[in-house]
């Protein structure tokens, strides 16, 4: 018999996790589509009554988000300008309606290649922060998403919350994300960046990530080397032409070939570091 649950706290919600298995839902913005015209055929559990999963908090080393934290409480809240390209995020994400309900722990869970918040997370450093009856454990978001609709997540566990390192909390940062319109649109490519400068204008850290160009969104590690110490819009430029990229694999399907997402996900690159460095278009084409 399919059981529907609807936990009153995250204790109730382990020990129901730990008898059986179960599809956790909050949003249901993927769950339901996905369903269509068939039945459910699996237990749910709805942690919709679960407030402590829900909102921002800090501790001395992180800056915490619920799980059933959605994009919409994404948008209102004020935070540092690090996280503008989470709040750019948010507002790619579907309609209204749907940053009214969709989470941000499960878009993680999802785990599509075209996920919108992942670019963000990983160029922030995230990490997931797991639960079940047996404890907690902390996963690196990077190593928490496994491949297309692939996680790390194990039955009796569930994601209770995204934690955010205090030491990437400085600089700037922005998305930016290309679709066949602009707007209701699953991505070809996007891509999200964190950069920090000293005084003169030279990059001292560096965080570039790319999604919808890979199984799963992955950080251009080999660029944020070289943008490091880097001033003038000329260099920088530079020094995006001539990176090969690595490690995204692109695909051929029906929103684009693979060459196609490559060059793509070169020119946003291009754009999106000049607009976390606040440069004028003009003056990133110097």
């Amino acid at each position: 018999m399919i059981r529907y649950a609807k936990p009153r706290d995250i204790d109730e919600a382990l020990a129901l996790l730990g008898e059986a298995p179960w599809k956790i839902i909050a949003g249901g913005t993927d769950f339901y589509p996905a369903l269509g015209s068939r039945p459910v055929l699996e237990n749910v559990l709805d942690i919709n009554a679960l407030k402590t999963l829900r909102g921002f908090c800090e501790t001395d080393a992180h800056f915490i988000i619920g799980a059933r934290t959605t994009w919409t409480d994404v948008i209102r809240q004020n935070l540092p300008p690090a996280f503008d390209m989470l709040k750019q995020v948010a507002l790619e994400v579907g309609s209204p309606q749907i940053q009214n309900v969709a989470t941000i722990a499960g878009n993680l869970c999802n785990a599509s290649p075209a996920a919108d918040g992942v670019p963000a997370l990983l160029a922030l450093d995230a990490e997931v922060e797991l639960r079940s009856q047996a404890g907690q454990r902390l996963m690196a978001l990077d190593a928490f998403i496994l491949g297309n609709r692939k996680t790390a997540l194990q039955p009796d566990e569930m994601v209770t919350a995204i934690r955010i390192p205090r030491k990437v909390l400085s600089g700037t940062s922005a998305f930016r994300k290309l679709g066949a319109r602009r707007y209701l649109v699953i991505s070809i490519a996007m891509v999200a960046a964190r950069l920090v400068t000293d005084p003169e204008g030279r990059i001292t850290d560096a965080s570039v990530s790319v999604g919808s160009c890979s199984a799963v969104a992955q950080r251009l590690r080999q660029l944020e080397a070289t943008l490091i110490g880097l001033r003038t819009p000329g260099e920088i430029n530079r020094a995006i032409g001539s990176d090969p990229l690595a490690p995204l694999t692109p695909i051929d399907d029906v929103r684009g070939s693979a060459g196609y997402r490559l060059a793509a996900a070169r020119e946003l690159v291009r754009r999106t570091v000049r607009d976390a460095l606040g440069l004028a278009e003009a003056e990133a084409a110097a």
